[in-house]
């Protein structure tokens, strides 16, 4: 049978998640081509190991997201708070769909913590979709504390991001309605904080969190 030409990316990703879900992590690069009858060297024209590949899977729903938020026209004129909510509401929706490949990858984590490298490219490119929102801030009148605020900012939502994907992974919730109310209230508390607002939304966060008895708290 002649092997597949014109091999994508996304079809690779697709063979990959098919198969770990089946069978497990493939042995090999070689066997993993065979099975889905393309030449390998066409998989490293788009990864270098399963361990590049498994990286970009997260990149990829970031960035799907992404590219989905940005066709609603009115998308762009959304304030900075409900761009955020619309990007949760949306990367999680991804998440859900392919919520048995996802509850894999972090199952495994939990025994090896070097598996967490796995996130790096979701946090490439959710940090840099922070980075792109009109958020309120400090001008500190220095360029380097401004710097330094803009860091740490984008680092706390992407702490953000890491508890809610590890309420979602626990929620047991039809159609996880409480992660949908955890990201409300997450935002909600995040969002007055800056605006150094009263704490309530962030009271309300932390009830909220102690009713479900959170392991995060």
């Amino acid at each position: 049978m002649a092997k597949k030409k014109n091999i994508t990316q996304e079809k690779i990703i697709e063979w990959y998640m098919n198969a770990v879900l089946s069978a497990g992590k493939p042995n090999s690069i070689f066997s993993f081509a065979q099975e889905n009858n393309f030449e390998e060297a066409d998989f490293y024209k788009h990864f270098s190991s399963f361990e590049s590949l498994e990286k970009a899977i997260f990149g990829v729903f970031a960035k799907e997201t992404i590219h989905l938020l940005h066709k609603t026209e009115a998308y762009k004129d959304y304030p900075s708070k409900d761009k955020l909510l619309s990007f949760y509401f949306t990367f999680f929706e991804l998440l859900t769909a392919n919520r048995s490949y996802v509850l894999l990858q972090f199952k495994e984590m939990k025994t090896d913590f070097s598996r967490l490298s796995v996130l790096k490219e979701l946090r490439v490119e959710f940090i840099d979709f922070v980075n792109g929102l009109d958020l309120e801030k400090i001008d500190f009148k220095n360029e380097k504390v401004n710097k330094i605020q803009d860091k740490t900012v984008a680092e706390g939502y992407w702490m953000q991001l890491l508890m809610i994907l590890k309420f979602w992974i626990d929620d047991e919730s039809p159609n996880f309605e409480k992660t949908d109310l955890f990201i409300e209230k997450s935002v909600k508390a995040s969002f007055d904080i800056q605006q150094i607002a009263p704490v309530k939304s962030v009271i309300d966060l932390a009830k909220f969190l102690w009713k479900e008895k959170s392991p995060m708290v």
